[in-house]
């Protein structure tokens, strides 16, 4: 690869191909391509303010007692970045539930509902909308025995897929990593989901990137790196932005663990996110692993703190769906307008043997933001010891995520989760399940009567 080439791609990805170390453990490597003069600031643990170039080399400490005005080294921009919208554009938004967009039904195609960022930790009063204590429990008569598996394994089984889409050629070399994580921002900027935004290859991305080829006609060469990054700054810029930590993020409210027993999950206020990183990842569409892994030293609990996060731009707007189709082949969710063409695409868990997915074509009934669970052990699978009906409270930790959109087929809906990491990977006790993010843009696109078709 030419020199210019790379060098460009590692300005246009912020220059993570290296954790930080400790200065002492650093020195010169002739092995590496001088990218040019990108730096990063971060505050570490302690309050330091930590400048590395875009090697990811200690260049500069300041620490607290020596901090001056105007003292403070690199590029990292001020102010907080926003999922949706520009960088450092504070929308004027409240980070509590979603306004009920479909007050009126007739007049949803008038004006489209312009997408939100999910909601903050802790703010978990109803959305207004109808049904919202609407669960994913199943009817008596309707549960494991009522439909066959259809391939689907035992919860917490690795996801067999009946129908993959074709296996994609990812880059390789020390860059790839973050070259990957840079597909898979692309990929989420267009509206075909890689799910959670963790830099590997696999079966997620390749999903997605067959559905961006439906989207565009185009085909993504995931091993040119110089094409990623000219389709990156065509589509909204760098992959990887700063972001400053605040107060907000910082004061949740937070619960310490979210319990296995869904009888100890009733019994708290919300099933609010446990850590500040858990809240960060799924707000920025990233594994939560893999965020701490670009930000190495970050103190994610202090206010004032810069990090790297993925800059996946805009929900998909303004389109009207009227058609989505529930592949349990793929184990992706799949949205068309009325012309049949396909406007965005998520890889999803579709039913287990417990919770086998329905057949067919049903439709969309209601559509709930963050709604309760009610666990009813006589129609529901068995939780644990738990034999009486549970209320389990909304929040992003609980059985159904924040989204719930109900199917005609009484019980079953396409909703979020509290494990993001897991989706289109391993199977679940859920009907049709997306991450969080991806079940909240869905929810805006879609209005009761849209079909939806299971397909094997």
């Amino acid at each position: 690869m030419a020199k210019a080439t790379v060098r460009a791609l590692a300005l246009a990805l912020a220059g993570l191909s290296t954790p930080c170390l400790p200065a002492a453990a650093q020195g010169y490597d002739p092995s590496y391509e001088d990218y040019g003069p990108g730096t990063e600031s971060f505050r570490d643990e302690f309050g330091n303010i930590v400048t590395v170039d875009s090697y990811g080399r200690v260049i500069a400490v300041e620490r607290p007692g020596d901090r001056r005005r105007g003292g403070q080294r690199g590029g990292a921009p001020s102010g907080p970045v926003v999922l949706e919208g520009r960088a450092r554009d504070l929308p004027g938004i409240d980070y509590g539930a979603p306004g009920n967009p479909y007050d009126d039904y007739d007049s949803y195609g008038d004006a489209p509902v312009e997408s939100q960022p999910l909601p903050a930790p802790g703010a978990w009063d109803q959305a207004g909308l109808p049904d919202q204590g609407m669960t994913g429990s199943i009817e008596p008569g309707q549960g494991a025995s009522a439909y066959p598996p259809g391939g689907s394994g035992l919860e917490g089984q690795t996801m067999i897929e009946s129908n993959p889409a074709p296996k994609v050629a990812g880059p390789t070399g020390k860059n790839a990593k973050i070259e990957i994580a840079a597909l898979q921002v692309l990929l989420d900027r267009a509206g075909a989901s890689p799910g959670v935004i963790d830099g590997r290859m696999g079966g997620n991305v390749d999903k997605a990137v067959a559905a961006y080829s439906e989207m565009t006609g185009r085909s993504i060469d995931a091993t040119n790196a110089q094409s990623l990054m000219e389709e990156l700054m065509a589509t909204g810029g760098p992959a990887i932005v700063s972001y400053e930590i605040t107060n907000e993020d910082v004061g949740g409210p937070y619960v310490a663990a979210i319990p296995e027993d869904y009888a100890h999950k009733a019994a708290l206020p919300a099933m609010s996110y446990e850590r500040v990183t858990e809240m960060l990842a799924e707000r920025f569409h990233m594994d939560e692993a893999y965020l701490k892994e670009i930000n190495p030293g970050a103190d994610f609990t202090r206010p004032g703190t810069q990090i790297k996060v993925m800059a996946t731009g805009d929900n998909v707007t303004g389109e009207v769906v009227a058609r989505i189709v529930a592949d349990k082949g793929r184990e992706q969710v799949r949205a068309y307008d009325a012309t049949g063409r396909l406007v965005a695409a998520y890889p999803s868990s579709i039913g287990s043997t417990s919770t086998p997915s329905p057949s067919g074509t049903v439709e969309v009934a209601r559509i709930a933001f963050d709604p309760n669970y009610t666990y009813n052990p006589k129609i529901n699978f068995k939780q644990g010891t738990n034999d009486k009906i549970l209320t389990i409270p909304p929040g992003p930790n609980g059985p159904v995520g924040t989204i719930w959109i109900a199917l005609s087929k009484p019980t079953y809906g396409i909703h979020g989760t509290p494990e993001p990491s897991k989706i289109g990977k391993t199977n679940s006790h859920g009907c049709v399940r997306l991450t969080n993010w991806d079940a909240n843009e869905l929810a805006k696109l879609v209005k009761p009567g849209v079909t939806v078709e299971f397909v094997d």
